[in-house]
C-alpha cells in the first residue's frame, strides 16, 4: 500500500514529529508510505519537498494578511487563527498521482487551502486526515478552550474583534469547510479519546468517520538510559532531583508555565526538604525568560536537535511536568514515558489517557496548581521510582509502539480504499 503523508513541516512541531514516526512505522511494517512536506529540512528520502518555494511563501504571507485584516490589523490571536485560504494543488504531482492513500497531517499555514483540500477529494482518491488539534471540526481555531460554537455553526468568534458577528470570517470559513466536507467520505483520526470525543460532536464532521489512532514512538531511540550520566553530559547536579518542563515554547501560555511556577514556589514553601534537594531544567524556546521566575535553581537547555539528544535530556530527568491547560496527545509525555520518567499533567485534553493517575505519574485536578505540588512531591519523595519507570514502559510500549499504531492505521487505510472500491 502505498501512502503519502502531507504536512506543512518536516521536523518542526508535533505534527511533524508524529508525522515522520509514522512514517518509520509504516514502512518498518513492510507499507510504502512517504512524506510530502512545505519546508524540508534533512536528507530523508521519504520526505519530499512541495515545489514553488516563492509562491509557497506567497500563499502564507497572503493567508496571514487576510487573518490580520479580520483582527483590525492588531497582532493579539494573529497565530492561534488559520483560514487556509491559498495553498498549493498538490493533485498533479508525482507523488499523489502513485499514492493509494491521501493522509492529511497539520497543513494549516499556505500549505494547502480549503479549495486544494476540495480538488484533492473530488480526485477520487481515498483520504485520511489526522487531527493533530482541533482546526479540521472548528472553522478558524485550533483549540476551542471552552467555546461550542462549533458544535453548531461557527460565529460570532471570540478571537475576532468585538466577539466578531453573525457572518463574521469564522461563519463564512465554516461554511466553505462544510462544503468540502459534503459526500467527501473522508476518514478523520484523532490522536487522543478527548479530541475525538470533541470531533464527533462538531457540526462539520456529522455523518463522517472519526476514529481515535494515538501517535507513535521509536522505543530504540527514546528508553531508559544511565541517569547519572546524563545529568554530567547537560552539566546538571548528579546530587539532585531534576524537575523537567519541555515545550517548543516555553513561554506558550497554553502550556501553562506559569502554572508550574506557582505549583514549584508552593513545593519551596510548604515542603522546603524537597525543594532543596531539587533543581529545573527548562527544554526550547525562551527557556532563558523564566530563570527568574522560578524560585528553585534553574538550567534553561535552550533547544535541542536530533531525537538522540532529546531523548538524553528526559534521561537526566527524575519527574517531567507538564501542565498544559489544554493540550491533544503531547509528544513530550510519551518521550519522557518511553525514557522511564514520571510524569505530572493536569486532567485536561488526552492527559489523562497517557498519565495513569498513581502509577505511571500524577494527574492533578485541571488548573489547581496545590495539586499540581502534590504530584510532583509524591514522585520525587513518597513513590517507588522502580515501580513508576516499569509501568512508564509498560504504558508506551502496550499503547504506542511503532508496531501497534501502524496496524491500526493500516486497518483504516484498508476500510477506506474498500469504501472507495479499490483493490489492496
Amino acid at each position: 500500500m502505498r501512502i503519502l503523508i502531507v504536512n506543512t513541516s518536516e521536523l518542526n512541531g508535533g505534527a511533524a514529529v508524529a508525522s515522520n514516526r509514522l512514517v518509520a512505522a509504516l514502512n518498518n511494517n513492510g507499507e510504502k508510505a512517504k512524506m510530502l512536506v512545505r519546508d524540508k529540512s534533512s536528507e530523508n528520502i521519504s520526505v519530499f519537498k512541495m515545489p514553488g518555494k516563492i509562491s509557497a511563501k506567497w500563499h502564507f504571507l497572503w493567508e496571514r494578511l487576510r487573518v490580520f485584516m479580520a483582527l483590525h490589523f492588531r497582532k493579539e490571536h494573529l497565530w492561534e487563527i488559520d483560514i487556509a485560504n491559498a495553498g498549493t494543488d498538490i493533485t498533479a504531482l508525482p507523488e499523489f498521482k502513485e499514492a493509494d492513500i491521501i493522509h492529511l497531517a497539520w497543513i494549516n499555514q499556505g500549505m494547502l487551502s480549503l479549495g486544494n483540500i476540495d480538488k484533492i477529494v473530488k480526485s477520487g482518491k481515498p483520504v485520511v486526515w489526522t487531527m493533530h488539534d482541533l482546526w479540521p471540526a472548528t472553522a478558524i481555531c485550533h483549540y476551542a478552550r471552552g467555546c461550542t460554537s462549533f458544535k453548531t455553526g461557527c460565529n460570532n468568534c471570540k478571537l475576532l474583534p468585538g466577539g466578531g458577528s453573525d457572518k463574521d470570517l469564522a461563519f463564512k470559513v465554516w461554511n466553505k469547510k462544510k462544503s468540502v466536507y459534503k459526500n467527501s467520505n473522508i476518514h478523520f483520526v484523532t490522536c487522543s479519546r478527548w479530541l475525538e470525543n470533541q470531533a464527533k460532536s462538531s457540526g462539520l464532521l456529522e455523518n463522517l468517520s472519526v476514529t481515535s489512532i494515538p501517535n507513535p514512538i521509536d522505543t530504540n531511540i527514546f528508553s531508559p538510559q544511565d541517569k547519572t550520566e546524563a545529568k554530567k553530559a547537560l552539566g546538571l547536579p548528579t546530587d539532585k532531583k531534576v524537575i523537567l518542563f519541555v515545550a517548543q515554547k516555553v513561554t506558550d501560555e497554553r502550556k501553562g508555565a506559569h502554572c508550574l511556577i506557582e505549583a514549584l514556589q508552593k513545593l519551596k514553601d510548604e515542603n522546603p526538604e524537597v525543594a532543596e534537594n531539587c533543581v529545573v531544567a527548562l527544554l526550547g524556546g525562551h527557556a532563558e525568560e523564566l530563570v527568574e521566575q522560578i524560585s528553585i535553581p534553574t538550567y534553561p537547555l535552550g533547544y535541542v536537535s536530533g531525537d538522540k539528544n532529546i531523548a538524553a535530556v528526559y534521561n537526566a530527568a527524575d519527574v517531567f511536568v507538564l501542565p498544559s491547560m489544554e493540550d491533544n496527545l503531547p509528544n513530550t509525555l510519551m518521550e519522557a514515558l518511553a525514557c522511564g520518567v514520571p510524569c505530572v499533567g493536569f486532567y485536561v485534553g488526552g492527559i489523562p489517557e497517557m498519565i495513569d493517575h498513581n502509577k505511571n505519574g500524577y494527574v492533578a485536578k485541571a488548573g489547581d496548581t496545590s495539586d499540581l505540588k502534590e504530584g510532583i512531591k509524591w514522585i520525587l519523595s513518597d513513590a517507588d521510582s522502580k515501580e513508576l519507570r516499569s509501568a512508564c514502559i509498560t504504558k508506551v510500549t502496550r499503547c504506542y509502539s511503532q508496531q501497534s499504531v501502524s496496524l491500526k492505521y493500516v486497518e483504516v487505510y484498508s476500510s477506506v480504499m474498500a469504501q472507495k472500491g479499490y483493490g489492496l
